[in-house]
């Protein structure tokens, strides 16, 4: 039953974050600056993991398939499907909610205990769609970014491991990502990153939202927030993937 409750004040909440802003300038202004943060701030750790993950990958997928049955360029094939299809939408998005969404919940819950959204509820404000909305929209916004840079830059770990690793050539490398390549992959894997988005930002903010005690229960609300959006990701991850890809 904590469950359903859990789900009832999650729908409320997000009634209340969707309405228009009462201010326009106002939300422009926290949405410039939750680009920022929740966006071009994650750009770094986006791009260098990928291009690690890359290059790991095309050689643990070559020294695995020593198959003289199986064409060298098929290195290439695997690692770009592998990381279109689910490293930058998903597993990517499992390493921002760590960042993004325990930095979301923290600030909201913060402001929660210090008695701060108390204070805009008091003098009529909706705190829920002053808070919340632009740190949805900018994440959800920034996400395609996200994905783009991470399978651009993985593909250039691949190039550079292939080229200075020398466990395979770099014409082969290259032919490899070429091959076959199914356009519906990109748009499937940038929408299923901002749906992924959209749960980070918004069961992040819930939690933080919600929060009651002291500091350690912001900490908890923390936890719970990037425990509870990994495992809804993973779930969706399934679902997307059987409803866009059957």
């Amino acid at each position: 039953m904590k469950i359903l409750q859990h789900i009832g004040e999650y729908v409320l909440l997000m009634w209340r974050t969707f309405r228009m802003p009462d201010r326009q300038r106002m939300f422009w202004r926290q949405y410039a600056f939750e680009l920022d943060k929740q966006g071009t701030q994650s750009v770094p750790i986006d791009l260098i993991i990928s291009i690690f993950i890359g290059a790991i990958m095309t050689l643990q997928i070559k020294l695995d398939m020593e198959n003289p049955l199986l064409p060298r360029y098929t290195v290439g094939v695997v690692t770009r499907d592998t990381m279109l299809l689910e490293f930058s939408s998903t597993i990517l998005c499992l390493i921002l909610a760590g960042k993004v969404g325990s930095n979301i919940a923290s600030e909201i819950g913060t402001m929660r205990i210090t008695e701060q959204i108390d204070a805009m509820e008091m003098m009529g404000v909706n705190s829920a769609n002053y808070l919340i909305l632009p740190k949805i929209t900018a994440f959800i916004t920034m996400m395609p970014i996200l994905v783009i840079f991470s399978v651009a830059s993985a593909l250039i770990g691949g190039y550079l491991m292939a080229l200075l690793g020398g466990v395979l050539t770099v014409d082969e490398y290259v032919y490899g990502i070429t091959y076959a390549f199914i356009e519906f992959h990109v748009p499937y894997a940038i929408i299923k990153s901002m749906i992924f988005g959209f749960v980070i930002t918004s069961v992040s903010a819930y939690y933080g939202y919600t929060t009651r005690g002291g500091a350690l229960e912001v900490g908890k609300a923390s936890t719970n927030a990037v425990v509870n959006s990994s495992v809804i990701i993973l779930f969706l991850d399934i679902f997307l993937t059987k409803l866009m890809l059957s």
